[in-house]
């Protein structure tokens, strides 16, 4: 399943039911997975780990050495899960010494233009729209999707659950379920219409407003709300998991809006 014309290093380790195109350029150090298929033009460079049933579209590349000038060419690895799709010209570098690895999880879709760099930890079920940059050390939880055009920070996190308008300019970090858009970047209500797709309960979402209507009121700072949130609303999985996101966050949340 290997084109005659592609370039592959007898070094890495292709799955017999994988394909590879015409003029796809494998380094050594690669592993890719059952009924992968490799594009035209693409390239899987040294440290790419690739899993099944993936597409890895023309002139994408995985793998590349960071663009990190404290990168001194230490062995890192770019992971790809199953199931993700990296569409044309979208860019997935390795890691460095600070994480040691790239990682994109499963049933991702990166589309065209997109560039993960260095360090990045993308978890599962994860949108990039067209052009989505996001720095060194971003991580992304479950079910994030992020609008085209995207600039996201280095060291930002972005919640599970999230929406991010196209453009839009990311310097802090946007809590669980929250949409973020507006310029500058603004916390602007749930992303209901998401939740409710992926089978939230009316319960759950309701749990949900009532833990952001007291964060981001103005009667209170980000302290006190998360007393009034434990205090006030019930324990519940969501809640919990907006409180502990906001109380890990070292750069702080996006703000409310005016």
């Amino acid at each position: 399943m290997i084109h005659p014309l592609a370039c592959v290093h007898p070094g890495a380790k292709i799955h017999e039911t994988a394909v590879i195109g015409p003029f796809a350029y494998i380094e050594d150090n690669v592993e890719i997975g059952p009924r992968t298929e490799v594009m035209a033009n693409a390239s899987v460079m040294w440290g790419a780990r690739i899993g099944a049933d993936c597409k890895v579209f023309p002139s994408a590349v995985v793998g590349a050495i960071p663009q990190d000038l404290k990168f001194k060419g230490e062995e890192t690895l770019a992971i790809i899960g199953d199931r993700t799709v990296i569409r044309e010209c979208a860019t997935v570098h390795r890691g460095t010494a600070s994480k040691g690895k790239t990682v994109v999880g499963n049933d991702c879709l990166i589309m065209a233009y997109c560039h993960v760099a260095h360090d990045c930890i993308l978890h599962d079920h994860i949108i990039m729209s067209n052009a989505v940059q996001l720095a060194g050390e971003v991580e992304v939880d479950d079910y994030a999707i992020l609008g085209g055009g995207s600039l996201v920070h280095q060291f930002t996190h972005l919640g599970a659950h999230i929406m991010l308008q196209g453009g839009t300019k990311v310097t802090k970090d946007v809590p669980p379920f929250c949409i973020a858009a507006r310029e500058p970047m603004q916390y602007c209500g749930i992303n209901s219409v998401g939740l409710n797709r992926r089978g939230f309960t009316k319960e759950q979402i309701g749990a949900i407003q009532d833990t952001y209507r007291i964060l981001y009121s103005p009667l209170y700072n980000v302290s006190q709300a998360l007393e009034r949130i434990e205090q006030d609303l019930p324990v519940s999985p969501e809640r919990d998991l907006i409180l502990n996101f906001v109380k890990n966050s070292p750069r702080g949340i996006v703000r409310g809006a005016l």
